[in-house]
């Protein structure tokens, strides 16, 4: 167990070096921060903490750097002493830019990472609710034109689609509230793949004068799925880990880069436990996989109603900004979650 003392000096270090990127000594660490004590104690408790297994030396002469021993007692404390400020203004600028151009789930998801990407100057990950099982919750089709139809389409998990019909004949706005209505009934609660062809029969026998309409509403209904897999997986920002030193080695950098874009390996690692944790936090040797133990790995989920349905993260050094990360990470999963709320149920 650390004392208070050891406690404040390994925090001064751990910011020290996030800031810095630079081994921490003790007169940087008098100069800059005001402990109350003089450069020799604070030497004798670096001394200490390296013993601890807290701090390393990465050279002789140089000063010492947080081991990820103690980037994880630091995010325990942050998050064991709740730590994590909503900022009210910070999180409604969020949303405005989140639902600027976001109409589907998939463009909310591409506009999320790109943002929190932008904000963190990190590697910015999120993952779309399952979808191999969804059911269809509504069906609306609205007339955008004469000869243009538009199909939005709502599921279970969340996942909203909006599709552009084209007809050959003008279809009034009475017509395809009857056909919507109809559809509703018939096709609520079925998964994409049950849709089949007797279902179909069955819808086309009960409406045989909007035959033309319903086959084709259907028809786009299951071709929108059928480039999903299980779940998809979006990532921004990759190459801003060319910006942080411990990546100038170009051969360093490019590992970490092969590794993001290597989907399936990348949905392994953010969904290796199931979806039941607000933050989770993966620090240097605590990541599975070799391309990625010097980064650290934080990820939060959001939700519908009650629901998780997805995972939105931050990937980048082991030197990273935490508190930052995990408060901004905090505003979209709550952004993210309200958003989804409107979207689905309205």
């Amino acid at each position: 167990m650390l004392d208070e003392r050891k406690i404040k000096v390994l925090w001064a270090v751990i910011d020290s070096y996030i800031r810095g990127a630079e081994p921490v000594g003790s007169r940087t660490i008098s100069k800059e921060y005001d402990l109350g004590i003089s450069s020799a104690t604070i030497r004798n408790e670096m001394s200490d903490l390296e013993e601890l297994g807290y701090l390393s030396k990465p050279h002789i002469s140089s000063g010492r750097v947080p081991s990820d021993k103690a980037y994880r007692f630091y995010v325990n404390n942050i998050i064991k002493n709740n730590q994590i400020k909503t900022d009210v203004r910070k999180k409604e600028e969020i949303k405005r830019l989140l639902t600027q151009e976001s109409i589907e789930i998939d463009e909310l998801l591409q506009n999320s990472a790109k943002i929190l990407s932008a904000i963190t100057s990190y590697t910015a990950l999120a993952v779309s609710p399952r979808i191999k099982n969804m059911r269809l919750k509504h069906i609306q089709l609205v007339s955008i034109d004469d000869n243009e139809v538009l199909i939005i389409l709502v599921g279970s998990s969340g996942i909203v689609k909006n599709l552009v019909l084209r007809t050959k004949e003008v279809v009034s706005e009475d017509h395809l509230e009857r056909v919507s209505n109809f559809l509703n009934h018939k096709l609520k609660g079925y998964t994409i793949n049950e849709i089949g062809t007797s279902i179909k029969h069955d819808i086309l026998r009960e409406m045989h004068q909007y035959k033309n309409l319903i086959d084709r509403v259907i028809l786009e209904t299951i071709n929108s799925f059928d480039h999903y897999n299980d779940v998809q997986v979006y990532a921004d920002g990759v190459t801003n880990i060319f910006d942080f030193p411990e990546y100038k080695d170009a051969s360093k950098a490019k590992t970490f880069i092969s590794f993001i874009e290597d989907k399936d390996q990348l949905i392994d690692l953010l969904l290796k436990n199931s979806l039941n944790s607000e933050i989770e936090i993966t620090i240097g040797s605590e990541n599975i996989y070799d391309q990625i133990k010097d980064c650290s790995l934080i990820t939060t989920t959001y939700r519908l109603g009650d629901k998780i349905i997805g995972k939105i993260g931050v990937i980048g050094p082991t030197r990273m900004d935490y508190l930052m990360a995990i408060s901004s990470l905090k505003l979209f999963s709550e952004n993210l979650s309200e958003i989804l709320e409107k979207l689905i149920n309205g």
